[in-house]
C-alpha cells in the first residue's frame, strides 16, 4: 500500500508541467473574439485542433499573437487575413469561396445532380415498354420494334395456327 502511494504522490506534480494561458482583455467583447478566432482557426501543427485546444507550441504563440493583435484594435477580418497570409488557407475550418475552392464548394451538388440524372436516364431506358399490339379481331400482331418484313412474316404465322 505504502508503495501505491508514493507512485501517485511521484506522479501528481506532473500535472503542474501542463500550460495554462492567461489573457487579460480589456473588456467581454475582447474576450468573446479571442475565443470565437481561437474556435475557428485551425492549429498548423496538429492540423485536427484548432487553436484554442492545441497544445502546440506554434499554437501558443498564434494565441499570443492573436491577443496581441486584439490589444491593437484590429478586426477580425484583419486577424484571419494575417493568418491565412502567414499559413495559408489551410488555417481555416470553414475554406473562402473562391475560384481555387469552388470544387471544394460546390462539386459534390454537381456530383449528386450528375448521379441522378444517370440513374433517371437509366431507369426511363428499362421502363419503356417493347409496344406489342394485338389486333382482338385479326390476331395480328403489331410491334414497334419489329421490321415490316417480320412484322408479316409472324402474323402469316400466326394465321397459319389459326386455321388449324
Amino acid at each position: 500500500m505504502r508503495r501505491w502511494l508514493v507512485l501517485f504522490a511521484l506522479l501528481l506534480p506532473l500535472q503542474a508541467f501542463a500550460a495554462i494561458d492567461t489573457y487579460e482583455f480589456k473588456d467581454e467583447a475582447s474576450r468573446v473574439r479571442f475565443q470565437q478566432l481561437t474556435d475557428e482557426l485551425r492549429c498548423p501543427k496538429c492540423q485536427n485542433q484548432n487553436l484554442a485546444d492545441s497544445n502546440s507550441p506554434i499554437a501558443k504563440d498564434l494565441r499570443t499573437e492573436i491577443h496581441r493583435m486584439l490589444g491593437e484594435d484590429q478586426s477580425d477580418d484583419e486577424i484571419i487575413d494575417f493568418m491565412v497570409a502567414r499559413y495559408g488557407e489551410f488555417v481555416l475550418y470553414k475554406p473562402r469561396k473562391t475560384a481555387s475552392t469552388w470544387v471544394l464548394w460546390y462539386g459534390p451538388f454537381v456530383l449528386l445532380a450528375f448521379g441522378a440524372l444517370v440513374i433517371v436516364l437509366i431507369s426511363r431506358r428499362k421502363r419503356k415498354p417493347q409496344a406489342e399490339v394485338v389486333d382482338a379481331c385479326s390476331d395480328e400482331v403489331q410491334d414497334a420494334s419489329l421490321s415490316e418484313a417480320d412484322a408479316q412474316r409472324l402474323n402469316a404465322m400466326l394465321k397459319q395456327d389459326g386455321d388449324q
